[in-house]
């Protein structure tokens, strides 16, 4: 294990809260480990090994982990790192640009075997939690046998990234097909990523923004690109369910951290761009502004939120190394271009009934990399953007900016799921011009609390998964489930989404239980009646009433019917319980368990 000591970036720095040298490593804490190309193949394998069979099982664990490579060549065509990545992991490369470190080998994600000691039940719907990021793959097999030689596998669902890679050398499945044949996945995301052939197989949906693709094949209900060179074809949809925007209309990357020529630690964080496809490193350094790491406050979980508070009221950002924070009161973010960046799944857990961040009405904040888990004292909110009360739009209160828009990227939530949670909602956007750029908003269908289904129903409380008041708000992976009303309420006025995904919840007990006054059920997406211009790319809404099979929902979708409220390529779906009686507006058929596993789709709503 020397291997793990020299590389622990807890070995050998500056106390916490102490100066570090100009160019020394800072110290990020106990469950980071920074990999040097000068390291033993055979020492940076054992570690990752390691890792690995700690955490592949770790569904609801509290260990959180990021492995991070300086610029350099990891592996060789005769030794190749071939790493697997579990929970809450987090691989990423420290160059400038994707380029500047290279793993000769494979990074990848298998289906997770749930029965029989681990030889049954192997799916990946559940490979949740994890990022790849900011590094180039030479796809290399040696060593590997026939079927797991064919492909770097990536088999993921929801909460899982993949942002900023270069892959050659092979082709990237999306599916593993080698345990136990082809298995459902249910969902993931691509961003600033240059990638050889893929095949998409099993997913259920999938969004691929800004990035270059060599070919694509395959997809089962709803896969969508946005500003992709390569991208397929949207005609003759649903068969297959492609949908496509030759552009992205606003993006902004995620930030990252990056090492310079000189040794130095650094946040690259991108600038906001609109209109555009392919990557952001293309012609170099990806546009934005570089701060040096001695501007953040570099957290702990044992600092509490006055501690957070404390620093960032003298300016600072905020880096979050990995771990569970007990978070008791708000973060309070009121500077503008304030970064929060996570690192390894980095964890707020509200305690109290707190709303764990809290952002002011300014313009250019950027979070991202932040999981929220609900306490089991019920939230008002667990991430609110803008203030709840007064709000204007367009009043000198909201200072927002189209050009430099509050993004929160790889932003998850969590109601449920290892221990009891309880929110009024989850996500709330009062603030004009936001981007939301992939987000899992989960109130959780199973778990470790011991509860039955229907004593989750009544102690998992999550009214609402996203709440959107502001206007001019842009949505590019918008992934939510299981709410207990409408899974999202968009209220603001010209609002996009670029691919949604949701679950109904599985546990309502009776009819009775899942009403909107004499209407049967909550639509999972519900554009205000007061909305007079909004676009929807991509959507899929999912029943599975597995408390209750007999349990009607009317409608997947719910809009005001008005010339601007627009709905390209919509669907829903029957996993096997309930029934949703019409896509949209009373419009579509019944997604009943005549069609299980057979979307009904509406091409465009209202009709041209």
């Amino acid at each position: 294990m020397t291997a793990v000591l020299i590389s622990s970036l807890s070995a050998g720095t500056s106390p916490a809260g102490a100066a570090s040298p100009p160019h020394a490593t800072p110290d990020l804490g106990q469950n980071v480990t920074v990999f040097d190309p000068g390291m033993p193949v055979a020492d940076i394998q054992a570690v990752l090994d390691a890792a690995h069979a700690a955490q592949v099982d770790d569904e609801m664990g509290v260990n959180r982990h990021a492995y991070l490579f300086k610029p350099g060549t990891y592996g060789t065509a005769e030794q190749p790192l071939q790493i697997k990545v579990g929970y809450y992991t987090e691989i990423a490369g420290l160059g400038a640009s994707p380029t500047d470190v290279v793993i000769n080998g494979k990074v990848e994600v298998y289906n997770r075997c749930l029965a029989d000691g681990g030889t049954a039940n192997c799916l990946a719907l559940v490979n949740f939690w994890r990022t790849l990021s900011n590094l180039s793959i030479n796809v290399n097999a040696a060593g590997q046998d026939g079927c797991r030689s064919s492909a770097n596998f990536w088999a993921v669902s929801q909460a899982v990234s993949l942002r900023r890679l270069d892959v050659t050398g092979g082709t990237l499945s999306l599916m593993d097909y080698c345990t136990a044949g082809p298995q459902y996945a249910s969902g993931g995301f691509i961003a600033d990523s240059r990638l050889p052939a893929v095949t998409n197989g099993s997913q259920q949906q999938w969004l691929t923004r800004n990035s270059e693709v060599a070919g694509w094949s395959n997809g089962v209900w709803n896969q969508v690109f946005s500003g992709v060179v390569g991208a397929p074809d949207e005609a003759g949809f649903p068969d297959p369910p492609y949908t496509t925007l030759d552009t992205t209309p606003l993006s902004r990357e995620k930030p990252y951290l990056y090492v310079d020529a000189r040794g130095r630690y650094n946040v690259r964080v991108p600038a906001a761009r609109r209109n555009t496809r392919g990557v952001s490193w293309a012609a170099g350094l990806t546009p934005g502004r570089t701060l040096p790491i001695s501007d953040f406050h570099v957290a702990r979980p044992s600092d509490s939120a006055q501690d957070i508070n404390r620093q960032l009221a003298r300016g600072k950002n905020l880096l979050l190394t990995p771990g569970v924070y007990d978070i008791a009161r708000s973060i309070e973010i009121r500077r503008p271009d304030t970064v929060v960046l996570g690192l390894g799944h980095a964890t707020l857990t509200a305690s109290r009934g707190s709303t764990p961040i809290d952002v002011a009405d300014v313009p250019g904040v950027v979070i991202a990399g932040v999981t929220i888990d609900a306490g089991p004292r019920k939230s008002p909110v667990l991430l609110r953007v803008g203030a709840k009360h007064g709000h204007r739009h367009g009043s000198p209160a909201n200072q927002s900016s189209p050009s430099n828009p509050t993004t929160l990227s790889d932003v998850y939530f969590r109601v449920g799921g290892p221990h009891a949670g309880s929110t009024d909602v989850a996500l709330e956007v009062n603030s004009d011009h936001v981007l939301i750029d992939h987000t899992w908003v989960w109130r959780a269908d199973h778990g470790v609390e011991g509860f039955t289904d229907t004593q989750r129903w009544n102690t998992n409380l999550g009214r609402n998964g996203a709440v959107v008041n502001g206007d001019h708000v842009t949505a590019t992976g918008l992934f939510v489930e299981h709410f207990q009303q409408y899974n999202t309420i968009w209220n603001g006025d010209d609002g996009t989404t670029i691919l949604y995904q949701n679950e109904l919840p599985y546990d309502p007990p009776t009819q009775a239980d899942w009403m909107n006054g004499a209407v049967e059920g909550w639509a999972g997406y519900k554009v205000g009646d007061r909305v007079r211009k909004h676009r929807l790319y991509g959507a899929g809404v999912y029943v599975f009433n597995q408390n209750n099979p007999q349990i009607h929902t009317e409608n997947g979708f719910e809009v005001p019917r008005r010339p601007g409220v627009r709905l390209h390529h919509i669907m829903t779906v029957n996993l096997s319980a309930g029934v949703i009686d019409h896509v949209v507006n009373g419009d579509g058929e019944a997604a009943d368990t005549t069609k299980v596993g057979a979307p009904v789709y509406v091409t465009d709503y209202p009709a041209p």
